[in-house]
């Protein structure tokens, strides 16, 4: 019994190290393809797969890179600030109001997105192909997370308020279950005139729905019968206890689309940046370039230790 209580809890660890899932992270930067206009968009669907796969490759890096972690949240309520908008939005000006540490331990996901943004620029005035999927890649991730409320506040995984496990409930095991039914496309990838600002746009927006995202299942809880709150499951021939489909289903609802349209949101935003990119680069072209296959080895996380924060 105490053996499976230990691979219950390193199995829920490991899927709340899983920013958005591996599913709706590949998901994310397979849909944003199809928003971009016919002459970038041939590019990216000659390597849909690739840089569907490589979506997830900022999050296998949290397990061998000590400075990964952090480029994924921002603790917008760790800063000593009466609104969010006190905040610099350039990396230069914040450096110069906090010290550099404290910014790395807070979060810097929209300095991340402005730093990734302006190396795919690089990428495509160069037509480095590995590079420019690569950074395509790992821009869809952050602008990703960046759309995830509990990516944007200290409380990230409820345990602040007694809701250890929202995490993973809300942005993994709610897109698995329900984005089946979900409407991806909205519309055609726009110009973004400036991307950081953009950035922090997203934030914004993920950091006003914390409190409906806590406050919404804290009320299920308290109408809920805890005999029907969780349920065991079977994932990679591991046993894991996790929310049932009953609560789930009810959480989904409570959230009337929210999950649906932040994924939506970040799919449309994905697009945008990497069309901004290849825009700002001079519109490289790159009609004559077929599929890329990138050779490099594998990130084994099997039995790796993860160095971001805890997940409880």
């Amino acid at each position: 019994m105490k053996r499976l209580s230990i691979i219950i809890s390193l199995s829920i660890i490991f899927l709340l190290c899983n920013s958005w899932g591996f599913f709706a992270h590949k998901k994310i930067n397979e849909y944003a393809v199809y928003t971009l206009p016919p002459t970038l968009a041939a590019f990216y669907k000659k390597n849909i797969i690739l840089i569907s796969e490589k979506a997830v490759d900022a999050d296998k890096r949290c397990y061998i890179d000590s400075l990964e972690p952090t480029r994924h949240y921002i603790d917008i309520d760790n800063f000593d600030e009466l609104t969010i908008d006190s905040i610099p939005i350039h990396w230069s000006k914040a450096k110069e109001k906090y010290q550099e540490k404290q910014l790395l331990l807070t979060g810097i996901v929209p300095w991340q997105i402005s730093f990734s943004y302006n190396k795919l620029v690089l990428a495509f005035k160069h037509k480095d192909i590995p590079k420019i999927i690569r950074f395509s890649a790992d821009l869809g991730h952050y602008i990703g997370d960046a759309h995830v409320p509990l990516h944007t506040t200290k409380n990230y995984n409820g345990q602040l308020t007694n809701q250890i496990g929202i995490h993973a409930f809300w942005e993994s095991r709610l897109p698995e279950m329900f984005s089946s039914k979900y409407t991806f496309i909205k519309g055609r990838a726009h110009f973004i005139n400036d991307p950081i600002a953009t950035a922090w746009d997203i934030v914004k927006e993920s950091n006003r729905l914390v409190d409906s995202v806590l406050m919404l299942e804290k009320q299920l809880n308290n109408s809920f019968s805890k005999y029907k709150k969780y349920a065991f499951i079977e994932r990679n021939n591991i046993l894991i206890r996790t929310y049932s489909d009953e609560y789930a289903h009810a959480y989904h609802q409570l959230l009337n689309g929210m999950v649906e349209r932040r994924m939506t949101s970040a799919i449309q935003q994905v697009g945008a940046f990497w069309y901004s990119a290849w825009v700002e680069a001079g519109q490289p072209d790159l009609k004559n370039i077929g599929k890329v296959t990138i050779d490099e080895a594998p990130i084994n996380t099997e039995n790796k230790k993860n160095m971001g924060r805890e997940e409880l």
